[in-house]
């Protein structure tokens, strides 16, 4: 587990400290905050997650959690009461979900439910709403308003965006880049900078409206430069050039950077698509045409189809064929199947008519709905039997590690589609495969192209 060491605070300057929200951002911020010495009370409204997390079973994969959870238990209270959390708390985080509707802009809905509860229990002076959910600009002042609607004008509010990325978010927390703090008034700024002074971090004092602006700018440039090496990519097949070369020669200039840079299937996950629709969405509703942030949904949905067509170059129609997906999270380290690269994978191979068979290390059930009629393996071993291709979608180190030389022998026929670049292309083609990667030139293996050879000469 990377974290930080961390003295935790002495017995009178820990807080007490409120989280609404035992979901990934929840309760990870929760379970770093007690760990930093703090009396945390974590409110969550669904009764089998509230029983689970007393009884010390994590309900989500991320690595370290668990530990962290048993480790400082003490200091942990799990509860499904809005009473008992005010009661217990001054400083009151708010981490629900904000997911899109059908128009693109961000559901408020448990955000507007929350202050109403809020009120309902007493909430009152001397506490403090530090949002962490990722919200529209103006949504804070608007809670504001509805604050001082319902006679709560004294309750403090501010907010705080998290940058947390799923599989390192521990470390993400106790060594943060930066600590954004959006504030109404300067005194509950303070309260919040003095919560995150023993980390040490960089902190950015600003307007809730800047601090709601900076998460999903931060979000959408992200995504900006994951969509545009994935055009690059594309052109690097086209001419011949190698888009993993490409993009270390752009990364080493320092006005670049190499983060994000990674050619693959596109993104995923709980964040990237929902805040680059809603920054979009956002766009609109303020009469404003956001043409760069179209393209870039635009081409990740596109990024992930040009894997259907590399099957088909080398399948033909797949009606019939036997196709495993290797990993099923939207990335490494987390059992996260939001927006995941996989699910548009599989109901495109079920479209056309082929077998799909699935493994992910962390991942065995519970997908329910999202991967109807897909064949959920045991092992990768199960899943490429008899397989006539394999698509690698998320790189876990046990995926890129398989015996890859001994796979090959069990395949039907043995195309393989490497969707994040993760393995030794001459390595593959030495193996056997017909092997493509995203952004490089075509390659097929020696040993087929032998024998198409043959059989045309014959």
């Amino acid at each position: 587990m990377v974290t930080r060491t961390i003295e935790p605070v002495s017995d009178g300057l820990a807080q007490r400290i409120g989280v609404i929200g035992a979901g990934y951002v929840g309760l990870v911020t929760g379970v770093c905050l007690a760990s930093m010495g703090h009396n945390v009370t974590l409110r969550d409204i669904d009764a089998a997650k509230v029983t689970a997390l007393n009884d010390g079973d994590v309900p989500i994969y991320e690595h370290g959690l668990t530990e962290l959870v048993k480790a400082n238990d003490d200091r942990l209270t799990f509860t499904l009461s809005m009473d008992h959390l005010v009661e217990r708390s001054e400083l009151i985080f708010i981490a629900v979900d904000t997911p899109p509707t059908y128009s693109g802009d961000a559901d408020l809905s448990r955000v507007r439910a929350v202050i109403t509860e809020f009120a309902k229990a007493g909430g009152g002076e001397g506490q403090v709403l530090i949002m962490k959910s990722t919200v529209p600009v103006g949504t804070g002042e608007r809670i504001r308003a509805e604050l001082r609607a319902r006679g709560l004008g004294l309750v403090g509010y501010c907010s705080n965006p998290e940058f947390l990325r799923e599989g390192t978010a521990i470390g993400d927390f106790l060594r943060p880049d930066r600590v954004v703090i959006g504030q109404f008034e300067p005194r509950h700024g303070d309260r919040i900078e003095a919560l995150y002074r023993p980390l040490g971090a960089p902190v950015v004092r600003t307007s809730v409206a800047s601090a709601e602006m900076i998460k999903y700018a931060s979000n959408a440039f992200l995504a900006t430069k994951i969509s545009f090496i994935n055009e690059i990519a594309n052109v690097c097949e086209e001419v011949g050039a190698d888009v993993d070369v490409v993009a270390r020669g752009m990364g080493l200039d320092p006005r670049i950077g190499p983060s994000f840079l990674r050619a693959g299937i596109g993104f995923g996950g709980s964040c990237f698509p929902k805040d680059v629709a809603a920054l979009k969405q956002l766009a609109g509703d303020s009469g404003y045409h956001f043409q760069l942030l179209t393209s870039v949904i635009e081409v990740n949905e596109l990024q992930k189809r040009r894997v259907i067509g590399k099957l088909k170059k080398h399948l033909g129609d797949l009606e019939g064929k036997r196709v495993a997906l290797l990993g099923l999270a939207f990335k490494p380290g987390t059992d996260d199947i939001r927006e995941a690269s996989s699910l548009v994978l599989a109901a495109r191979l079920l479209a056309e008519g082929a077998v799909v068979r699935a493994f992910d290390p962390v991942i065995s059930d519970g997908v329910g709905e999202r991967l109807r009629g897909v064949d959920m393996c045991a092992t990768a071993e199960a899943a490429m039997a008899d397989a006539d291709a394999a698509v690698l979608v998320t790189e876990w180190d046990s995926l890129v590690g398989l015996d890859w030389p001994a796979l090959r022998s069990t395949m039907r026929k043995a195309v393989l589609i490497d969707g994040r670049n993760a393995l030794d292309s001459e390595a593959m083609i030495g193996a056997g495969y017909t092997f493509e990667g995203i952004g490089r030139a075509s390659v097929r293996s020696r040993a087929v192209t032998e024998l198409s050879d043959t059989q045309d000469r014959r």
